[in-house]
């Protein structure tokens, strides 16, 4: 006797192994100074444990992609809470940097795999306009679970209870997901419309792109980045970095919902150029205002680089469709790769701005927001770059006279 898919179960199991990803992405964040300070750790090592996270994470999404049609989604998953559980427990027994290391990278790899078995998934699951609905609930919880781990983290963190603790909260999500997908029928992979890897290769292969492909570096990392490092740089500011992360991750997901009207407005070209333009007004804030203003450059930063990714996702999609699915995941695995391979560099920045601010004669307090601001006046060439290659982009799609509009689904 077959046993029947329980669809809205299956669902609501993907959201809790997405708000798994969040909380391992926002908790972590909130607990590097103290990761730093226990463990006598530079800015430099601590970017090369932030860059473990992003380095398994694509690599994971990857693989799953191309063998999801052939192993099915429940056994991804089943990869992806024993790595996640791994991962967890590692770190918090982890007793020094290369504990933090190993442990972080099973954290990536079990994030990878929930991307790379929940999108397909959802996919197989519904069609139409109810499948362009599941999916953009399904992503609202990437950042709407940031808010709520940065929630938790901030208040735990001022209630004194310690890094062990937060990590030990990322759990829970995990334990939900694994109880919900547990004894359940998944669906089967959709063989019908899937091209070949030779056709994906062959399209990805083309100008457009290879060009988007490095747009996405640097799209990646002008998201990731700052949001990353919040609670390091900007704990000295006067404002709460936790606070700050909650409201950029919060914004994000309430733009996201409400996609639809910027994206026919502007089109994807337009909202790619524009984005870049606030969020280097945003990140340009952040490396000079302090106290309360702190929370306006989180505004002006969310409205930034709250569309990059799901346009650039969905640009290919529309653009490159016969990259098919493995272009996709290209595209957002070097986004992560890219967010890995920064991680050490800017804790590299930081530990040198202090440097130099010591040599001032700066210390204490108004040292580390000086080097903080520093370092992220140094970011600012990201959306930098990306202003002058989205014009190009820009100009490049007006004349091809191709409408460039899409509401293709994000990744994240």
């Amino acid at each position: 006797m077959t046993q029947t898919v329980n669809s809205s179960r299956l669902f609501n199991a993907s959201c809790f192994a997405l708000i798994t990803t969040a909380f391992s992405f926002s908790i972590r964040a909130g607990i590097l100074p103290q990761l730093g300070a226990e463990f006598g750790l530079s800015a430099e090592q601590l970017g090369f444990i932030n860059s473990m996270f992003f380095a398994g994470f694509p690599l994971s999404m990857i693989i799953g992609g191309l063998v999801y049609h052939s192993v099915g989604p429940k056994i991804i998953m089943q990869i992806a809470l024993v790595c996640h559980i791994i991962g967890i427990v590692m770190t918090i027994y982890a007793g020094g940097y290369v504990g933090l290391l190993v442990s972080t990278f099973f954290i990536g790899i079990g994030n990878g795999c929930t991307e790379a078995a929940c999108n397909p998934m959802i996919a197989d699951t519904y069609d139409g306009l109810k499948l362009n609905k599941m999916l953009n609930r399904f992503h609202m919880w990437f950042p709407g679970g940031i808010v709520v781990g940065s929630l938790i983290s901030k208040f735990m963190t001022d209630a004194n209870l310690g890094w062990q603790a937060q990590i030990w909260v990322i759990m829970i999500p995990a334990i939900i997901y694994a109880i919900l997908f547990w004894g359940q029928a998944f669906p089967k992979p959709h063989i019908s419309g899937v091209t070949s890897i030779s056709e994906n290769l062959r399209a990805m292969a083309t100008p457009l792109y290879i060009f988007i492909f490095f747009c996405m570096a640097f799209t990646a990392i002008s998201e990731f980045g700052p949001q990353q490092w919040t609670g390091l740089i900007m704990s000295k500011s006067g404002a709460s970095p936790m606070l700050i992360l909650a409201l950029v991750t919060g914004l994000m997901a309430l733009i996201r919902f409400f996609a639809a009207p910027i994206v026919s407005a502007l089109g994807a070209t337009g909202i790619l150029w524009g984005g870049s333009i606030l969020a280097a007004i945003g990140i340009y804030m952040f490396s000079t205002v302090t106290g309360p203003l702190a929370y306006a450059a989180a505004v002006v930063f969310a409205c930034g680089v709250g569309l990059f990714w799901p346009t650039m996702i969905g640009f290919i999609a529309q653009n490159v469709p016969l990259s098919g699915a493995l272009g996709m995941s290209i595209v957002g695995g070097v986004g992560m790769f890219s967010t890995a391979i920064f991680q050490p560099i800017i804790g590299s920045w930081i530990d040198d701005a202090r440097a130099e601010k010591i040599a001032q004669g700066l210390t204490g307090d108004e040292m580390e927001l000086a080097a903080g601001q520093a370092t992220l006046s140094t970011m600012l060439m990201f959306p930098a770059i990306l202003i002058v290659a989205f014009a190009i982009l820009f100009f490049w799609m007006k004349s091809r006279k191709t409408v460039p509009g899409t509401q293709g689904a994000a990744l994240h």
